[in-house]
This record gives C-alpha cells, structure tokens and sequence, in this order.
C-alpha cells in the first residue's frame, strides 16, 4: 500500500492518529472501485478523483460545524449525485493486530466463486476467502488501500452462544501479518461489541461510495 489513504490507515492501525486540527484533506482514490470519506476527530480524508474546490464548496454548504461536514448527510448526497456513485450507511471503521497459531474455532474454506456471500464479498474486496465454522461464516480479503478486511456473518440459530466473537478472533489468526480491519454500522450495537470484544478497537467513522 502506497498511496495517501493506506499511509494514513497504516499510522492509525499503528494508533498514530492525524492532528485534531479541523482540517479536511482531499486526496486521489486509492483504486477505481474505491471512493469515500474517513472522518477522525477533527480531522476528515475524503478520497475521490473530483475537483478539489468543489468539494471544498459542497463541505462549506452543508452545514454550520465543519468538524461534521464530512460526514453531514448533505454532503455525501451531493458526493453520490456528482459521481453517480451509492452508499449503504456511515461505518464504524475498526482494527486489530494479527494473531500467532490457528483460529479459536474449526473452519472449512468455501472454494465455490459462486457462493452467494463470496459474490457479494467480491464487490467490495479483492483476494477474498471465505471459511465455514458450524453456525456461521468469516470473510477475509482486500479493500480499501489494499487493507486486510474482515466480516462476519451468524445463522440465526447461532446467536447469543459467543461464536461471533470467536469468529472475529478468527480472522485475526487468518489474516496474513500486519492488521485486520472490520466494519460495523453504529446501530448495530451487537455487531459493535462482538468486535470490540475480539480485541478491534475505533479508528474514524467511513463512508464508502460504491459504482453502480
């Protein structure tokens, strides 16, 4: 990972966080596939190969606090109006370092390219992988910047029993070095605390724009 957006996760993996200055830098997009907004405390990263100055002017006009305009509603409508692009909601971006030995819980790999959540996991990731525990999945590949990201997904049946923390403590054991990366929707508390548990803790909130 060489460009601006995986030097600053790189640092903040590392728990060096950009200066709480109130400043938004605007950057280029890491990939085609990847555009969108990381937004640290007091400080924002909005990646997308737009005109700097009107995405300054778009900041400026959604709201009053600028310490919040990254991440202002009318903001990002006017960043998926501009690039023709959508997004699901406003991430909780979190991160733990790799863990030594095997996963605390036994996995088969899923092969099948044609497996519905290995489809999906290739809209947003490359390299990915998926493995099978009973009563549910883990999903590791690249995303943004290149980044190791993790996700897991619970049968129904599965749930309260502890497996989604052991599963997300999976993929600390999978990744290959460095860090992992998960993201959780703030209103999915339960989501928010399973990683919290297996040891991510808060980076930035990010909001991904995704091509049609």
């Amino acid at each position: 990972m060489s460009d601006e957006v995986a030097r600053v996760l790189e640092a903040a993996a590392r728990g060096e966080f950009p200066a709480p200055d109130g400043s938004t830098v605007i950057v280029p997009q890491p990939s085609r596939r990847d555009a969108g907004v990381l937004a640290f405390t007091a400080h924002s990263v909005v990646f997308l190969d737009e005109d700097p100055e009107w995405v300054r002017a778009e900041l400026a006009a959604a709201g009053s606090d600028p310490l919040a305009a990254s991440m202002n509603p009318l903001f990002l409508a006017s960043l998926m109006r501009r690039t023709g692009r959508s997004m699901d909601t406003v991430d909780l971006l979190t991160v733990a370092p790799a863990l030594p030995g095997g996963p605390p819980v036994p996995l088969r790999e899923i092969e099948d390219p044609e497996h519905p959540r290995v489809v999906r996991a290739r809209k947003y990731r490359d390299d990915v992988r998926v493995w099978r525990a009973d009563g549910g999945v883990v999903v590791l590949g690249r995303a943004v910047a290149g980044r190791w990201e993790a996700a897991i997904e619970l049968d129904e049946e599965a749930r309260g029993r502890g497996l989604g923390v052991r599963l997300a403590l999976a993929a600390r054991h999978l990744v290959p070095g460095g860090h992992v990366w998960a993201q959780q929707p703030p209103g999915n508390a339960r989501s928010v605390r399973t990683f919290q548990a297996a040891g991510y803790r808060p980076v930035c909130a990010e909001a991904l724009l995704t091509a049609s």
